[in-house]
């Protein structure tokens, strides 16, 4: 089990080097061509979302990808550290006194989380006192058995 871990500050600039390292890492995982397109758009969601996330909440904390190659699967990680954002987008006690900036940001969330449920077939996303987290995973091929 292969895994890579990247770390960066929750900047915009910075999904696009993402994408680009997980779509590098599913292809060297035995993620099929034809998926790789999906893989780059679920990802840049997701770590758009986090990134809005700690922008919006003022975390300092690093976004968290983590690419894990299994046996005959290839999964994403990508972690927030904003407490109570798993599914809705803000933080506890945060929609009672809600501006409607906050309102159109959780809308943005949730179709983020949408377009990521979309893109990925088996995607889980989860959340408790430390952060959010989106997991993606995608079936590998097999490397073809020599003659």
């Amino acid at each position: 089990m292969a895994t890579v871990e990247l770390r960066f500050s929750a900047q915009p600039e910075h999904v696009r080097t993402a994408r680009l390292v997980a779509a590098a890492v599913a292809r060297r995982a035995g993620v099929d061509e034809a998926v790789l397109d999906e893989v780059r758009l679920a990802v840049g969601e997701a770590c758009s979302r986090a990134v809005g996330l700690h922008r919006a909440y003022g975390v300092a904390a690093p976004v968290r990808v983590v690419l894990t190659e299994e046996e005959k699967a290839f999964s994403i990680e990508v972690g927030d550290e904003v407490p109570g954002t798993g599914s809705g987008g803000a933080a506890p006690g945060a929609r009672d006194a809600a501006s409607q900036d906050e309102l159109d940001d959780a809308g943005e969330d949730e179709m983020g989380l949408a377009v990521i449920s979309g893109l990925v077939d088996d995607v889980e996303v989860t959340s408790d006192e430390s952060g959010g987290v989106i997991r993606m995973t995608w079936p590998t091929t097999e490397a073809p058995a020599m003659p």
